[in-house]
Formats: structure tokens, C-alpha cells, sequence
């Protein structure tokens, strides 16, 4: 077992974060994330694929993001230390999957502020000054829209380089906004402009249950409610993380979850019938740009697009600014592992990871050459986020069976049965995206193994003290996993784009069945092959004795 004295100096002020953030700014960094540029395009998105039995697509993805943060919300308790998805495999199956899912963590984390500020910009051609910052044809930036793109980006670093404790502050101030102006809209619209015969004039469920299930991962509902792990992500500088971190987690979730199903509900209500006479797939408004904004120019209310416009800037503003602080913490977590080098881990004098804000950034500017549009990178983002999410009811099953009496300030009630479900749902999530989108996941994939796995390779060589084994055995699921989701997704019959070659092999139904069996016999092969107890406790004890030594 690694001592204190075979790693970094517990008290070097270049390694140590601050524990400074209370339940308040951990509940709005969370519900900051959540709250962003789902609202203001998630709900159009979904009605176009579902009709108005989107609706039940919002009540299925929240149920899904509140068993997963019913699990992470044990684990945040029982370990508080930053970049904590990334970590909870880690300790649960060692090196390969630690890696694998710590770059999982990574990459959604990385493209989540770009997008924002894409969705910052596309609301902006409501203005005429605006429009030369996209190109109209297919919503990519142009060389202006880059360079504004880029000042925005180096915002969001600018204001995490100046403290954990500034930017909870600046991101609490957003958040009270950003959760105060959905409220007023669906206030708004409810008392003014609601149609109840919207929800059956075209059919409640036009494109049927398989409508329902693919904007779940295609539209932005997931999209949208993703974001209650930023609590977890910066717990290592909670001020009393074991009390806090699963309350803001589930917390966080409650309130977004609440939020975006009156929103649909609305946005369905208000709509004039003449925007979707045609059908819901081609809901439109003529010459007015943004969903909301939109909709209430339509209906008369241009003061409420007033502000939605403002708001524009505000809500997916501090979604950016939270993911990039996200982005570092988790690269800071990767480092701690040892499967990134070492400079991530080194903080300024303000406690903040230098390194990883500058990569963040780096990473953003990257994402904003011409790639598709938000809709099409939200169902990317999706899958990364699920299977992000989808290591921690593994990680969960291991440590229940091997630390059972590890304290535990929150412990699931039904978590044996829980975890296993979350699981299946993850992996439908993922299904659900399509196979457009996740063979481009396999790619990344494998461009993380790479990236992460070359670094790992050098650690060992030159037997640096917290480089990672690998633990083959104990991740020998993974590869049968990741490989499986590949296949049944091609055989199946989701795709985003209408000429993805998938082989539509698996009728509706029988597809959900066999994404559940094959996800049940991987989470209890993974929970039968983890780390012995032993094993874990050295991996814990490896990677958090300077986090734990730092916070004193």
C-alpha cells in the first residue's frame, strides 16, 4: 500500500484545493449546469420528435437521471474528493476502467461549454448585427462567430482563475436568475396563452412509443437535465461534503426535473395552431429565431422576448462556466489516479488547476471549427454523459459487496436493486441515441485509450508512485460492453439521420429486452469480477491521502 511518503508532499501548496464551498453553492453548481441551453431549445426539439407525447419522454429521462443521482448521491458521500466520476471505478475495478470511464468524464465535460456558447450565439441571430456570426445553411460558425466564440470561452476561464470562492459566488447570482426566468415564462404562458386542445388536434403520440423513447436521447432531454454531478465534481472543496454532496445532488435534480416538464407542457399549450398545421416534425415560426423567444413574439408578449433574449446569454452562460471548472477538476481527478500527467494537478495561488482551465479552453476553441449543429453534438454529448454516468451503479455493486461497512452519510434505501436498473436505463439511453451517434463514441473511445493509455504506459515505465495498474481481470467486462452496445445498436433501428446505415434487425420492444439482459449480465459480471476489498482500500488510500492531508 502507497504511503504518504511515496507520493507528493501532503502540504504542497501547489497541489492542495480549498475546501470552501457550502451546501448552497454546491446545490447551484449542480442545478447552474442543469438549468442551461435545454430550456430555451430542448423543448421545440422534443415536440418535433415526439408530438405532444413529449411530455412522457421529459417524465422517462427524469426518472432516469434521478436513479443515477440516487447512486452517485451514496458515492459523493462516501468519498468527497475532486473529479469524483472519474474516480469511483477506479477504486471499483482499477486501472483499465478507471481510465476508460475517467475519459468518459472528460469528454463530455470538455465539449458541454462550447456547445453553450454555440447556443449563446444561435439565439443571437434574433439580432441583425449577429447574423454574420453564423453560417445560415447548416448553424456552424463562421471565422467572426469563432473569434466571439473564442472572447467567450476565455471568459469563462478568466472568471475560474480567480477562486473556487468567486466563482461560486458568480455562479450562485446566475443560477438565481437562471432558475427565477422559466419560472416567470411558464407563469407567463400558462395564465395568457394555453390550448389544451394543442396536446390532441394532431394526435398526442404522432410518431408513436418509438418517437417517445428517441427524443429522450436525441432532442436534449437528457442534455438538459445532465449537470447534477458538478456538486460531485468539486466536492474536494466542500466545506461539510459528507452532509451537503447528497443533498445538492438530489436536490439539484428535483428542481430541474420539476422546471423542464412545466416548460414542455407550456410551450406545447401556447403554440398557435398554425406553427404545427403541417405536423410536428415541421413545427415552425416564420422569420423568428429561438423557441421561446420566439413563441412569445408570436403570441404578442415581445417584452417577455425581451428578456428572454437576455436570458439567452445568462443561462447557457453559466452552464459553460461551470462545465469548464468541471473540465479542470476531473483532469485534476485523472491526475490524482495517474493516468494524466502531473502538471493537471497543480493548483495557483488560489488553489485553482491552472493546467486544466487552459486545456479546457484549448478543448473549446477546438470544438468550434465547423462541426454539426447543437442538436446533433447534444445527442453526442448524451451518449458520452451516460456512460459517464453508467460506471457508477457498477462502482456502486462492487463496493457495497466488498465495503460494506465503509460509513456512508447517505445510503440508498433498494440499492441493490437500483443500481442494476440504472444501469439498463443508462444503456438504453444510450441505444436510444442511435448508431449515427454511437459509432462517432467508438472513435472517441478509442482516441481516449490512446491518449490516456500511452500516458499510463510512461507512468509505469518510469515507475512513477501513483501510476495505475491495470487490473485486466477485474475490467475484463468493459471491452465485451462497449463492443456489445456497438452491435445491438447497428442491428437495431434508432439512428438520428434517416440515411445512417443501421440493419433495423431488432423489431421495437425486442430491442429494449435485449439491451436489458445484456446490460443485467454485465453489471453482475462486473460486480463478481471487481477488486477485492483489499484492493479498493489501496486504491483509495493511494490516490486520497494528499487530497485528505491537503484539506487540513
Amino acid at each position: 500500500m502507497a504511503t504518504a511518503d511515496q507520493l507528493s508532499p501532503p502540504t504542497a501548496p501547489n497541489r492542495a484545493l480549498r475546501r470552501q464551498v457550502g451546501i448552497i453553492g454546491l446545490t447551484w453548481a449542480s442545478v447552474g449546469s442543469i438549468i442551461g441551453s435545454g430550456w430555451l431549445l430542448g423543448a421545440k426539439s422534443a415536440v418535433m420528435a415526439a408530438g405532444p407525447a413529449a411530455i412522457i419522454s421529459w417524465v422517462i429521462g427524469a426518472i432516469a437521471i434521478i436513479l443515477l443521482a440516487l447512486v452517485h448521491a451514496e458515492l459523493g458521500g462516501m468519498f468527497p474528493v475532486a473529479g469524483g466520476t472519474t474516480r469511483y471505478p477506479h477504486y471499483a475495478f482499477g486501472g483499465l476502467a478507471g481510465m476508460s470511464f475517467g475519459w468518459f468524464s472528460w469528454l463530455q465535460a470538455a465539449s458541454v461549454a462550447p456547445i453553450e456558447v454555440e447556443a449563446m450565439i444561435n439565439y443571437g441571430q434574433h439580432y441583425s448585427w449577429a447574423h454574420v456570426l453564423e453560417h445560415p445553411s447548416n448553424g456552424t460558425l463562421t471565422a467572426a462567430g469563432v473569434g466571439v466564440a473564442t472572447l467567450l470561452m476565455a471568459v469563462f476561464v478568466a472568471i475560474n482563475f480567480l477562486g473556487i470562492r468567486v466563482l461560486a459566488h458568480t455562479n450562485s447570482a446566475a443560477t438565481w436568475w437562471k432558475i427565477a426566468i422559466p419560472l416567470f415564462t411558464i407563469f407567463v404562458l400558462a395564465i395568457t396563452h394555453f390550448h389544451g386542445g394543442n396536446f390532441t388536434s394532431q394526435g398526442f403520440a404522432p410518431f408513436g412509443a418509438k418517437g417517445v423513447l428517441a427524443a429522450i436521447s436525441t432532442s436534449g432531454i437528457i442534455f438538459a437535465l445532465l449537470g447534477f454531478e458538478q456538486a460531485i465534481q468539486i466536492a474536494g472543496e466542500s466545506s461539510n461534503p459528507k452532509r451537503d454532496i447528497p443533498r445538492a445532488v438530489l436536490g439539484s435534480v428535483a428542481i430541474g426535473a420539476v422546471i423542464y416538464i412545466a416548460l414542455q407542457v407550456v410551450f406545447i399549450g401556447a403554440l398557435p395552431g398554425t406553427t404545427f398545421g403541417h405536423g410536428w416534425a415541421k413545427l415552425a415560426y416564420a422569420n423568428i429565431s429561438g423557441p421561446f423567444a420566439g413563441l412569445a413574439t408570436l403570441v404578442g408578449l415581445g417584452w417577455l422576448a425581451a428578456i428572454l433574449y437576455i436570458d439567452a446569454v445568462i443561462s447557457p452562460g453559466g452552464t459553460g462556466l461551470i462545465y469548464v471548472t468541471s473540465t479542470s477538476r476531473i483532469s485534476y481527478g485523472l491526475s490524482r489516479n495517474g493516468y494524466a500527467p502531473e502538471v493537471f494537478e497543480r493548483t495557483d495561488k488560489r488553489s485553482v488547476p491552472w493546467f486544466g482551465l487552459i486545456i479546457s479552453f484549448i478543448t473549446g476553441v477546438i470544438c468550434f471549427l465547423p462541426f454539426p449543429s447543437w442538436q446533433s453534438l447534444v445527442s453526442f454529448i448524451t451518449d458520452a454523459s451516460v456512460l459517464m454516468y453508467a460506471g457508477a451503479p457498477l462502482s456502486y455493486g462492487v463496493l457495497r459487496k466488498q465495503l460494506p461497512n465503509r460509513e456512508r452519510p447517505y445510503r440508498l434505501p433498494g440499492g441493490q436493486v437500483i443500481a442494476p436498473l440504472s444501469f439498463v436505463i443508462a444503456s438504453l439511453i444510450i441505444y436510444w441515441a442511435g448508431w449515427d451517434t454511437v459509432w462517432r463514441l467508438g472513435a472517441s473511445i478509442i482516441l481516449g485509450y490512446l491518449l490516456l493509455g500511452s500516458y499510463s504506459w510512461y507512468a509505469n515505465a518510469k515507475g512513477k508512485p501513483n501510476a495505475p495498474t491495470m487490473n485486466w481481470r477485474a475490467a475484463q467486462w468493459l471491452p465485451v460492453y462497449l463492443i456489445g452496445m456497438g452491435v445491438i445498436s447497428w442491428q437495431g433501428g434508432f439512428c438520428e439521420n434517416a440515411g445512417c446505415s443501421i440493419a433495423n434487425n431488432i423489431p421495437l420492444w425486442w430491442d429494449i429486452v435485449i439491451i436489458a439482459a445484456f446490460s443485467l449480465a454485465i453489471y453482475y459480471w462486473a460486480v463478481y469480477t471487481g477488486l477485492s476489498s483489499a484492493e479498493i482500500e489501496e486504491n483509495i488510500a493511494k490516490v486520497e491521502v494528499v487530497d485528505e492531508a491537503a484539506a487540513h
